[in-house]
């Protein structure tokens, strides 16, 4: 196809930010220039700055996600009550915003979930009681909120549950499904796809662009239960970890030096002995893919 025609179309389908979410610099045959050019997207855009917000409130979000990495569960009132005690005046109305903000809201029973349109993307939990005895059988994904210098971003991961390997990951400062299906597919170009894909009730995951692309691919739909954060309890874990180990000692600038420093995290935690299943994750996910071959 020829590149003018190209570049007219996708401006035609697709808006700027779902196409500079399309950029990775990960990318080999493409310089991150030269995609931005095909795309039709500013190079400037790329350098992320971490989305604003007033003084107060960054500092209160990095006080309400250290706290919620601890104690998931824990709603609105409970975080009013947690905040008050430690001198920030706040109410009911300003908690759920900055959750909402943060993309923690997916926690809670929320009532957008009901609308017509979302009903018909919400898939049952399907792990209950299954046994994971190899590799690529359970892929748990989701988001969490970063806390930086000046603002936030959003990190997302794919995590291979038997094996405790993180097969994908991303960085944005918007939560969109683009993005996390970009995520996917990259992991599942690089590791093969998995029998089941879980996650939770989010927007991002609850939609037509997930939900039907994982339908494509044949690979089953599991969805965490509506307040039931531990269902992804994987994940959950993963996120504690690279917060305090890295996170929250390493407060990042801009979006290429949080990039590089998860990138580097991830690296040593999948090279790391894993203390529950006594094996590095990606020893334990080669050794697992070997004996299924």
């Amino acid at each position: 196809m020829n590149v003018k025609i190209f570049k007219k179309k996708f401006q035609e389908t697709w808006g700027i930010a779902e196409r500079a979410s399309l950029i990775s610099p990960r990318m080999k045959k493409l310089s991150v220039r030269r995609q931005c050019e095909l795309l039709s997207v500013n190079r400037s855009r790329l350098y992320y700055k971490p989305v604003g917000e007033k003084p107060e409130n960054i500092k209160m979000m990095e006080i309400m996600d250290k706290h919620l990495t601890d104690h998931p569960t824990e709603g609105v009132l409970s975080i009013v009550l947690f905040l008050i005690a430690r001198h920030h005046p706040v109410g009911p109305k300003r908690i759920r915003r900055l959750l909402k903000i943060m993309g923690r809201e997916t926690i809670y029973r929320r009532k957008n979930l009901t609308k017509q349109g979302m009903k018909e993307f919400i898939k049952p939990y399907l792990l209950r009681g299954l046994k994971i005895e190899y590799a690529n059988k359970v892929w748990c994904t989701d988001i969490t909120y970063i806390p930086m210098r000046n603002g936030f971003m959003y990190l997302t991961a794919i995590i291979d549950v038997y094996s405790r390997k993180i097969v994908g990951w991303g960085i944005s400062n918007s939560l969109t499904a683009q993005w996390c299906k970009n995520v996917l597919e990259d992991a599942i170009a690089q590791h093969g796809k998995p029998e089941i894909v879980n996650s939770d009730q989010g927007t991002q995951y609850t939609s037509a662009l997930w939900t039907q692309y994982l339908e494509k691919m044949s690979i089953n739909i599991s969805m965490d239960g509506k307040g039931r954060a531990l269902d992804n309890i994987w994940i959950e874990r993963f996120w504690k970890s690279i917060k305090y180990n890295y996170i929250y000692l390493n407060p990042a600038n801009d979006g290429f030096e949080l990039y590089e420093g998860v990138q580097n995290h991830i690296a040593y935690y999948n090279d790391k002995t894993h203390h529950t299943t006594k094996q590095p994750p990606n020893v334990r996910f080669e050794e697992s893919n070997k004996k299924v071959a």
